[in-house]
This record gives C-alpha cells, sequence and structure tokens, in this order.
C-alpha cells in the first residue's frame, strides 16, 4: 500500500530572482519519498517593506525558509522573525561565501543580482537562444555551419528541450529530425564546424511519448506508424547506422532527464572544441 504524501510549506526569500533558491529546493526534495513541498516563492525583496509580504505569508503557513538576501539588516530582521515563529531557516549562499571567502582571503562585493548582469555572457547566451528557436525541428537549414552543436534524431527524442537547455548555456544548438523515408541531406553529413550528436531512446519509451502525443493532439487520423513498434524500432536503427557510418556520437536518453543529456553533450563539445583547436595548431 502506499504511504499517504505529506506536504509542507516551503517559503523562498530572495533579492534576485529566485531561481537559486528553487534550483537547490527542488533538487533537495526530490531526494524525498511522498514528500511535496506547497512552494511560496518572493522574488525581488530589496526593502523591509517588501520583506512584510513575505513574513506575513510565513506566519500565515508556517514552513521551511530558504533565502539568499544580501542587504544584511533585511536578512536579520527575517532571522529573527523565523526564531519568533519557531521555523527553520536557511541562507543557502552563506557557506558558499565562508569557503570562498576563506580560500581568496577577499571582501565580498555583497551585490545584489550580480549573476544577472547585462555582460557579454548574458548577451551570448540570448544570441544562442535566438538562433536556436530559428533553427528548430529543421526550420532553418542553409546557416547550420555556424551553429555549435547539430542534434538529429527522430521523432520524441527530446531534441527541442536539449537544445533550448543547452542554448541557455550559450551554446548555438540545432536540432534536425530524422524522417523514415527521408535521407538526411547531404549538407548535413557535410558540415565541419559543428558537432553532431544523434539522440535515441528506448521503442516502449518513444512508443509512450508519442501515444501521448497523438491522445493530446486528438489526433484520431493519425498515421498509425508513428506509434507502431516495429516501425519505431526500425527509426532507432537508422539514426544507429547514420551515426555509426559518419562517426557521430550518439547517446541514449531513455532513462536521462533533459539536464543530464546536455551534461553529457556539452563534455563531448568540451573535448570536440579542443580536437578542432589541436587540428587548427597542427
Amino acid at each position: 500500500m502506499n504511504k499517504s504524501r505529506h506536504y509542507f510549506h516551503l517559503h523562498l526569500v530572495s533579492d534576485s530572482t529566485g531561481e537559486t533558491l528553487m534550483t537547490v529546493a527542488r533538487a533537495a526534495t526530490v531526494q524525498y519519498e511522498n514528500v511535496q513541498e506547497i512552494e511560496h516563492v518572493y522574488p525581488l525583496v530589496r526593502s523591509q517593506k517588501q520583506l512584510d509580504r513575505a513574513i506575513s505569508e510565513i506566519e500565515k503557513a508556517p514552513g521551511i525558509v530558504l533565502y539568499t538576501l544580501v542587504d544584511v539588516d533585511i536578512a536579520k530582521r527575517l532571522e529573527l522573525k523565523c526564531r519568533e515563529l519557531g521555523v527553520p531557516f536557511v541562507n543557502i549562499l552563506d557557506p558558499v561565501f565562508a569557503v570562498f571567502q576563506s580560500y581568496l582571503n577577499v571582501t565580498q562585493t555583497h551585490r545584489i543580482g550580480g549573476q544577472h548582469e547585462l555582460d557579454a555572457e548574458y548577451f551570448r547566451r540570448m544570441e544562442a537562444l535566438n538562433y536556436t528557436m530559428l533553427h528548430d525541428d529543421g526550420q532553418v537549414w542553409d546557416d547550420l555551419e555556424s551553429a555549435d552543436i547539430v542534434l538529429i534524431g527522430i521523432s520524441r527524442t527530446s531534441k527541442t528541450p536539449t537544445c533550448i537547455y543547452l542554448a541557455n548555456r550559450g551554446i548555438k544548438a540545432a536540432n534536425v529530425p530524422l524522417v523514415p523515408g527521408i535521407p538526411l541531406p547531404e549538407h548535413v553529413k557535410k558540415l565541419k564546424a559543428p558537432m553532431i550528436v544523434g539522440l535515441i531512446a528506448s521503442v516502449e519509451r518513444i512508443q509512450q511519448i508519442r501515444r501521448n502525443r497523438v491522445l493530446s493532439l486528438n489526433s484520431d487520423g493519425y498515421n498509425d506508424t508513428y506509434v507502431d513498434r516495429k516501425e519505431i524500432s526500425q527509426e532507432i536503427n537508422m539514426t544507429r547506422r547514420l551515426c555509426t557510418e559518419n562517426d557521430w556520437p550518439l547517446i541514449d536518453v531513455t532513462r536521462r532527464s533533459v539536464e543530464e543529456t546536455a551534461a553529457e553533450i556539452m563534455t563531448l563539445f568540451k573535448a570536440h572544441r579542443i580536437e578542432q583547436e589541436d587540428s587548427r595548431g597542427s
């Protein structure tokens, strides 16, 4: 018998966007079975008045409080209120700052939202994201040579979300669908600068995702071969042959999250760039 799910309130208070807190909180929560957080997010808390709302909500629904507040006075007031309410609280960046300060022997700047400044890195990520959206699912073919990475794969192998994740890391990623009966264009095979990576998954996973896709679209007249196990198996084998023939890396995404797939691709990409630099230098 399944245990009943336990719910708890989780308050995330940030003087920036709150993304760091949400990532850490969800990474921690997922480690506990039958537990579900009720998430309360308070971004851009940079004044005592803005903190009032967060404190009011914490009083109404006590729970764990995680925060990233650079302003010392605002942080101290939040901590004091948490102690009064008897709820646990953690400044998740404090241990990191302590290690950095001890090792680097420099003073912290107390700069709010420094990671979100509009610097060259930010604009590089925006450029990559624009490129990726323009080159999603083979929409544009004529300038794939300017991509960093080109993903190929049959339908429902997570090409698009993986490309978007890579773009958010500043990587220009395009994806090209492999369609049964339609050969991959020769100019894709001849690309020199981008790293080409094939994505596959198990027959069972692709079939399940495709069936769900068809149901969500209410596509009663959809081609039966799209969800046929034998046809899917042939599509997967086609991808394997293509990658083997062209010496392209192949990643099975069956049991991988998009983040894990992207991490593997980025590792391959680093090696690809080193190889390119070595070949130019020789």
